[in-house]
């Protein structure tokens, strides 16, 4: 009996039986009918000996909570180092494949892009966002109409706290002549509730605003899960 070299990957054809093969699956029945392991499965292409490729991409997004977004705050060593079968060159390509995902809702978002709600703002704001593993703070422009004109990144820092200067927050806004902005941050420990910091910079914001005839719309704080705070919605601008 002859046993397989364990230092060569194992394929999909290899390890998985025929009607179980992501591809052939897929050509079968359509993307939709394929869930997220083999999917992934098929960008990674081959598993190991004694873990085939479905069985891998399982496990990474087990160890993810299941969640596509947590993948995609994972680096590119953070993958490689971490799961055998998944060298630099796969790792590259997971992390681009969440990436095209996250502009595909971009482009749909942008579409129709009038800001209603907090809601319709955190929607838009945390495809963007909600994926970092560091606070940024980002400013949404605005027209008369509560269409976005740009958004723009006005700093960005470590996973504790990102320090805004006002004059940075309202210079797009001058410059692109908007008639109101939602000033935005995420809390990477996804914790919704403002910090005296952002207390006071909502406050700043506000009153340098009103100085130079722009409304602050809301100051939105951007977690996962749907979770968000707004200050509109409580009362606090």
């Amino acid at each position: 009996m002859q046993y397989p070299d364990r230092d060569k990957s194992t394929t999909l054809k290899d390890m998985v039986a025929e009607n179980d093969r992501p591809r052939e699956k897929a050509k079968a029945k359509g993307f939709g009918a394929l869930s997220t392991p083999e999917l992934l499965a098929i960008i990674v292409g081959s598993g190991t000996v004694g873990e085939n490729v479905t069985e891998l991409c399982q496990r990474i997004l087990h160890d993810c909570d299941e969640k596509l977004y947590r993948m995609g705050r994972l680096s590119i060593r953070d993958l490689s180092r971490n799961y055998r079968g998944i060298g630099e060159v796969k790792a590259i390509e997971i992390l681009a494949a969440l990436e095209l995902g996250r502009r595909y809702h971009l482009e749909r978002f942008d579409e129709a892009n009038q800001i209603l709600s907090s809601k319709d703002a955190y929607e838009y704001l945390r495809i963007r966002m909600d994926h970092l593993s560091h606070e940024e703070i980002h400013v949404l422009l605005l027209d008369r109409a509560k269409r976005i004109m740009h958004m723009e990144r006005i700093s960005s820092g470590g996973t504790a706290m990102a320090v805004a200067d006002i004059k940075m927050v309202l210079k797009p806004a001058i410059e692109r002549l908007a008639d109101g902005i939602i000033l935005a941050h995420n809390h990477p420990s996804d914790t919704p509730h403002p910090s005296d910091m952002d207390n006071r910079l909502t406050k700043h914001v506000k009153d340098a605003c009103k100085v130079m005839d722009i409304e602050l719309v809301d100051h939105i704080i951007v977690c996962r899960g749907g979770r968000y705070y707004s200050y509109n919605d409580n009362n606090a601008l």
